[in-house]
């Protein structure tokens, strides 16, 4: 059978006419099992990106990214400059799990866990099709002149997108603050954080400018991931996918007649219905194949089977099935190529969940101040002076720190006070002097272990190098 020749190629995206132009896209409202499994998956996700920055676990955020104090808390868990490697590595395990996830699911993660298609197919566009009506209605409504019940309905709906993206504009700025200290700019004159208020109006628009006008184009051209897509399917990977073997057959698609015996007629279970197209989306015809702005939402398997069902013909024509599935019958295997992200996945899993084992809660540097030499005192002590920072990464405060040389006979002294508290989540920083008697250098530079002590109990070591004429004794 000869594929008609509109649709053997496309050079370009399904949301741009022969002109060029924007070809706005007005999907019809979904309905269906696969729907209502996403509204519930959607709507628990919704929940967890709203309360997450304001859930505490032993007093550190859920989720924060506060790329400027350079805190990170993950699941609870917080993260310091020092600490980078983990957040690195977990970034990794990030990339490599969506890769395998993607290599046998496809792009499964953008229909049903994306924020951006959660925002726009569960909120917003549910919001417009309470406004505007379904997509005969916003059809008839975008082609009208601009009268009184347009304007009311347009405004409205802008009002209203706007408010909602000024709430998540709020939301996704505690995720960068923190929700302590949003809470604490809208409970108080929002004038006296003009940086802050300025950020929250850019966050504002920039939402409302992607939900209201750019849409899906956000999946088609400005998202990587829709890209990376196209290098990591194959035809072993289970995608939504129309089933060609049976919609077209011998004679290719054909309208439903009453009382017709497609079997006999050999004409494919495809009746030409259109509602596949018309419930997309992103506007895009899924019988042509795999296509870069197919987001797996499932809405085109949702319709697909309900006319299936009117018809009286089996459902399933599209549906989750990889090229091998509908061309071969072939069953779904784990390919050398998915065990190889596994292992790598499970690697780097292990590697990481090591790391935070081996994690120090107190983290200890003692440096050299720079530019200073040694100093001669009296009975033959050398003395050098440092900078020392340490890091508290617990939830309670560490009383009655001090410093003792381990790895040499020698003192430590602290400029301030010799006892000293570092707060919880912060740093206690300052300046010592360490003093050795000449008879204990070896070598010119001496390599010392410091212990850090709370109470008279080891809570960490460090380092640090000790510069002085070399004995020769």
């Amino acid at each position: 059978m000869e594929t008609p020749e509109n649709e053997q190629f496309r050079d370009s995206i399904g949301t741009v006419n022969s002109e060029g132009k924007r070809s706005w896209v007005f999907p019809k409202k979904p309905s269906g099992s696969f729907y209502k499994y996403r509204t519930v998956v959607s709507y628990v996700l919704l929940a967890i990106l709203f309360a997450s920055p304001f859930i505490k676990v032993d007093g550190n955020q859920f989720l924060l990214f506060n790329v400027l104090e350079r805190r990170f808390n993950i699941f609870g868990f917080p993260f310091w400059p020092q600490d980078f490697h983990l957040l690195v590595i977990s970034m990794i395990i990030g990339v490599v799990f969506v890769i395998l996830f993607t290599v046998v699911f496809g792009r499964i993660f953008c229909g049903w866990i994306c924020p951006q298609t959660i925002f726009m197919e569960m909120v917003f566009r549910k919001i417009e099709y309470w406004i505007e009506g379904d997509r005969g209605k916003q059809i008839r409504l975008d082609k009208q002149p601009w009268n009184a019940d347009k304007i009311k309905k347009r405004v409205l709906k802008w009002f209203i997108f706007f408010i909602i993206s000024f709430i998540i504009a709020n939301v996704f700025l505690a995720y960068f603050i923190g929700s302590d200290q949003l809470l604490t700019y809208i409970t108080g004159n929002p004038f006296d954080h003009v940086s802050t208020l300025i950020s929250l109006l850019i966050f504002t628009s920039i939402f409302y400018f992607v939900f209201t006008w750019f849409r899906e184009q956000v999946c088609i051209i400005a998202c990587p991931y829709g890209r990376l897509q196209g290098v990591l399917l194959d035809n072993k990977t289970i995608n939504i996918a129309y089933d060609y073997v049976r919609g077209e057959k011998t004679k290719g698609r054909a309208k439903f007649k009453k009382n017709e015996d497609r079997i006999a007629s050999e004409k494919g279970d495809c009746i030409d219905c259109m509602q596949c197209v018309h419930v997309c989306p992103t506007g895009i015809d899924i019988r042509n194949g795999t296509q870069l702005e197919c987001v797996n939402c499932t809405a085109c398997i949702d319709e697909c089977d309900h006319m299936m069902e009117k018809v009286g013909l089996p459902t399933g024509l599209i549906r989750y099935a990889s090229e091998e599935n509908i061309s071969k019958k072939a069953p779904f295997k784990f390919t050398a190529r998915m065990k190889g992200y596994s292992a790598v996945l499970v690697i780097l899993s292990g590697i990481f969940i090591g790391m935070l084992f081996l994690r120090n809660e107190v983290e200890a540097t003692i440096l050299r101040l720079p530019g200073q030499l040694y100093q001669h005192k009296d009975d033959g002590i050398i003395s050098n002076i440092y900078t020392y920072k340490i890091i508290n990464k617990t939830t309670h405060k560490i009383d009655d720190v001090s410093y003792k040389l381990i790895s040499h006979k020698g003192k430590i002294e602290t400029v301030t006070h010799q006892n000293f508290v570092i707060p919880n989540q912060g740093l206690a920083e300052g300046t010592l002097f360490i003093e050795l008697h000449q008879s204990q250098m070896k070598k010119e530079k001496e390599k010392l272990t410091i212990g850090v002590y709370s109470g008279g109990k080891l809570i960490e070591t460090t380092n640090t190098n000790f510069l002085g004429p070399r004995s020769y004794r």
